[in-house]
């Protein structure tokens, strides 16, 4: 049985304690926040599990295996350096640190003591991108061509990072997921109109093998948009995850050039076929990554999310804050 404290029980912590404590050969034996009144709700949601202002009772507790860390990505380092220090796998919320020199450190840490970590990348055990997943790594796509996201809505503001180390970990881990070529260089711009924080971005990708992609990251939009697309050279798809019947939707579409003489020659090669909506496991994704991180601890895995995808995450978006602050400057990985 893997013993779970859980740090941190506001906006996405109760998610993460209703999964891990469903999770065969899982108990969630304690939860800890600094607010008395969110430790009433969780006391309600699960009257089974001990609930703590102090710390020291999880990451010090013997009768724990593991700690999930929900809260702030600015205390994401030191909570969870702590818990490995004390011989704790961790469970880490989206960025997994606020430096890639805090990654390193972290994997470091774990590393020596044997220790997992994953980083709460959600977006991965969806049913829509496993089965992009899938598609790509069977060659239904051909070669990858871009990604173009486009994740806004109006709010939810947050007042310790930017929309980019917001919004944008959820594509640019899809991104080092599903695309096999390595990201080379980052060109961001955004505007801060209200706080120094950028409320608006877009951000560019340079892989590797002339593959793009492109994010535009905004809590300043008057409706709220989730649609990607993924170009390849064979097939091109649609991803519209606020669609619930047809998410993913796959196009016979591309372009062949027989030869590059004229413009005219590439005009006429396009090609156009049906539309396919592959059929998608709708098993909620947090429970899907609770369950393998649980997996992982008993039987010694490597998480799909581990520290090292955290660390590629968290290093990008510090090149996009980078570009920023120097107005489009192309940072280079």
């Amino acid at each position: 049985m893997i013993r779970i404290g859980i740090v941190g029980y506001g906006y996405w912590g109760p998610n993460v304690a209703r999964n891990f404590s469903s999770a065969d050969g899982c108990r969630v034996v304690r939860i800890c926040d600094g607010n008395r009144d969110v430790l009433g709700r969780a006391q309600k949601a699960f009257p089974g599990v001990e609930t703590t202002t102090e710390l020291n009772q999880l990451v010090e507790a013997p009768d724990i295996d593991a700690i999930a860390v929900v809260t702030p990505v600015s205390t994401h380092f030191d909570l969870a350096k702590r818990a490995l220090e004390n011989g704790k796998h961790v469970f880490v919320e989206k960025p997994f640190t606020a430096t890639s020199a805090q990654a390193l450190e972290l994997i470091e840490v774990a590393e020596r003591r044997n220790l997992k970590i994953m980083v709460d990348h959600t977006f991965l055990f969806t049913g829509a991108v496993r089965k992009i997943k899938q598609l790509v790594d069977e060659g239904v796509m051909g070669n990858i061509y871009y990604y173009d996201s486009t994740r806004v809505n109006l709010g939810l503001f947050q007042h310790d990072v930017n929309v980019i180390w917001d919004l944008a970990p959820h594509d640019i881990s899809i991104m080092d997921h599903v695309i096999a070529e390595k990201p080379e260089a980052i060109l961001a711009t955004g505007k801060n109109h209200f706080s120094d924080y950028e409320y608006v971005a877009y951000v560019t990708i340079y892989f590797s093998n002339n593959v793009i992609g492109h994010l535009n990251v905004n809590w300043l939009s008057p409706v709220k948009v989730r649609t990607t697309l993924l170009g390849g050279e064979k097939k091109m798809l649609v991803w519209n995850d606020l669609d619930s019947d047809e998410k993913v939707k796959v196009y016979d579409k591309g372009v062949e050039i027989e030869n590059r003489q004229g413009v005219y020659d590439l005009l006429v090669s396009y090609r156009s076929g049906d539309m396919w909506s592959p059929k998608l496991d709708q098993t909620e994704a947090l429970k899907l990554e609770t369950e393998q991180f649980i997996e992982c601890i008993r039987n010694g895995g490597k998480p799909l999310n581990d520290g090292w995808a955290g660390y590629r995450v968290v290093q990008m978006l510090e090149a996009a804050d980078r570009s920023i602050k120097n107005r489009g400057e192309l940072v280079w990985l």
